[in-house]
């Protein structure tokens, strides 16, 4: 017990020595007083420009940094989409519309490097290209990840760890870096009962593991697994923990700082409030409660839930290079949280509130079933709803489907939703702390107008607004729904509404015959019982009765 004591004292005395720290290195003359001052004549090189915050930090950085020379964006084919092929398609985003409003010569900056993290050199042919970039970058944001939970190690590993790897060798080489951001997350070090801004020891030396992972075969990196994660919830976090050690260990031969922010979620006002491009957290639960096929969730609902919009994650970006330029730490690298429970908390249960409450204001199209599921405290309880409001109406959907010879579905839509949950539920089920006093001293040197157009002040979140405006966004941006479709969707909630009550009235019908119907059983079998058992009134006062004999 002592020794728990001990080390909770000294984890808590080291997290104050970095808040020290960064506020006596925040007190040096900064050697670019301002972020347009940092930014202007800057080339830039992005990874994971495609993915959700990724796009945010590009549409950011075009409009609102306009003195910016030249942004690279490391881009991989995929789909038989070819890089420039996809940045078109990136560009046709709605996020963009205010940018070719604006500053349409902005486009003309981007620059495609066809290249992937997860090959050597991160796969860069073009020797003159490659050249041009080492040459003229200073500032690189490294965003690239994949953030499924439920990948293998062996893919977490080549794709998350090693291309970090890669990215950090390549960076290495550049002859003006000043800022390397690394996005990670703040559920990478989930033993830690607070998480501090500070670099931490990873489970494993990553090279090791990769020389291992790579001579075993797929089963058996398989099969060792969850004994190689230990404490750590999936392979995601498992994959973040390992990449910030290598980006602790980089720090001793270039700039980097660790960008830690929670669960990402939809825009808070940039580029559109409520923009949203993902089904991750808590956007999926509000789909799937709201088009009515999920009924129950396991939930602390007094537990509070660190969610980030993703243009706050996105401006913290920027101006955490910016402050890294400034002030590049003694030792190590710069660690900053990205989170709202310290100064903004909000609970799993307020934001299942207001996502009910606008749920049958703003319905979606399309809806399957009343929305009126439930979270539980109880695992034993939301696995028994999950049986009886998820599994068998799937099913008996899916049966009704095929007598009308249409294709089954929704046993397939379950089965994704159950494995969505059972995955999430480890992050909803328990306590999380997050210091992040950082961000606001850093946020602090900026000028007002700066302070404002780079907005990371996460008590300007107003929850239940952004709940709704988290709502119409994925309605519009997900589903494709726009505002004529809300009129046709109000009268289908309205039947559904109706039907759900006359269901119910009908099951407690049934319920209520079935009770009377047992009674009635119950008391004609006691007088049959009773009617052989006994026997008739004798003739005579003395009599005896043959079956009592």
């Amino acid at each position: 017990m002592t020794r728990c004591f001990k080390n909770c004292f000294q984890s808590r005395a080291q997290i104050e020595r970095n808040d020290r720290h960064s506020t006596s290195a925040a007190m040096q003359p900064p050697k670019y007083p301002s972020l347009a001052e940092f930014y202007q004549g800057r080339t830039l090189f992005i990874t994971g420009a495609t993915g959700f915050m990724g796009k945010i930090l590009l549409e950011k950085l075009l409009r609102s940094c306009p003195e910016v020379e030249c942004i690279y964006l490391l881009m991989r084919a995929k789909r038989g989409q070819q890089p420039r092929s996809r940045l078109d398609s990136l560009l046709s985003n709605p996020i963009f519309d205010e940018v070719r409003k604006v500053r349409p010569e902005a486009f003309s900056k981007l620059r495609v490097v066809a290249g992937d993290v997860s090959e050597d050199g991160l796969g860069l042919k073009d020797p003159e290209l490659r050249a041009e970039v080492l040459a003229g970058v200073s500032v690189v944001f490294h965003c690239a990840a994949c953030v499924r939970f439920d990948m293998t190690l062996k893919y977490a590993l080549t794709f998350n760890t090693k291309g970090t790897k890669r990215v950090l060798e390549f960076c290495s080489q550049m002859e003006k870096l000043e800022s390397l951001v690394y996005v990670s997350t703040s559920y990478c070090h989930c033993d830690r009962d607070v998480l501090g801004e500070e670099p931490y020891e990873a489970p494993f030396e990553p090279e090791k593991l990769f020389e291992c992972i790579d001579w075993l075969q797929d089963d058996l990196v398989q099969l060792i697994t969850p004994k190689l994660i230990g404490n750590l919830p999936n392979t995601y976090a498992f994959s973040k923990s390992l990449s910030e050690k290598l980006v602790t260990d980089a720090s001793k031969i270039m700039p980097v700082a660790i960008a830690r922010p929670s669960i990402v979620t939809a825009a808070l006002k940039e580029p559109i409030p409520g923009y949203v491009d993902n089904l991750n957290g808590p956007t999926g639960l509000l789909l799937g409660a709201g088009k009515g096929v999920l009924r129950s969730m396991h939930c602390k609902p007094a537990y509070k839930a660190d969610l980030i919009p993703v243009d706050l994650a996105c401006n913290g970006l920027i101006v955490i290079a910016w402050h890294l330029a400034n002030a590049r730490p003694e030792h190590g690298p710069l660690v900053v949280n990205l989170t709202t429970t310290e100064r903004n908390a909000v609970s799993w249960g307020e934001i299942i509130e207001f996502g009910r409450k606008y749920i049958y204001k703003y319905p979606f199209s399309g809806v399957v079933w009343w929305p009126d599921g439930s979270i539980k405290n109880s695992k034993l309880a939301h696995d028994l709803c999950v049986i009886f409001f998820h599994t068998i109406p799937a099913y008996l959907i899916d049966c009704l489907a095929v007598l009308c010879r249409q294709k089954p579905f929704m046993v397939n839509i379950q089965k994704r939703l159950q494995g969505g949950l059972d995955l999430l539920q480890y992050y909803t089920t328990k306590e999380w702390n997050f210091t992040n006093k950082k961000i606001v001293e850093i946020s602090e040197q900026l000028a007002q107008d700066e302070r404002e157009c780079f907005n990371t002040d996460v008590k300007s979140v107003q929850w239940e607004t952004y709940v709704r405006d988290m709502l119409l966004g994925t309605r519009k941006f997900i589903l494709k729904d726009d505002n004529s479709t809300l009129p046709a969707a109000r009268r289908h909630m309205n039947r559904l509404y109706w039907l759900d009550r006359g269901f119910r009235v009908f099951v407690l019908l049934m319920f209520f015959w079935m009770l009377i119907s047992s009674f009635g059983l119950f008391n004609f079998a006691q007088e049959e019982y009773f009617a052989s058992t006994t026997c008739e009134a004798p003739s005579e006062p003395l009599g005896v009765c043959e079956s009592a004999v």
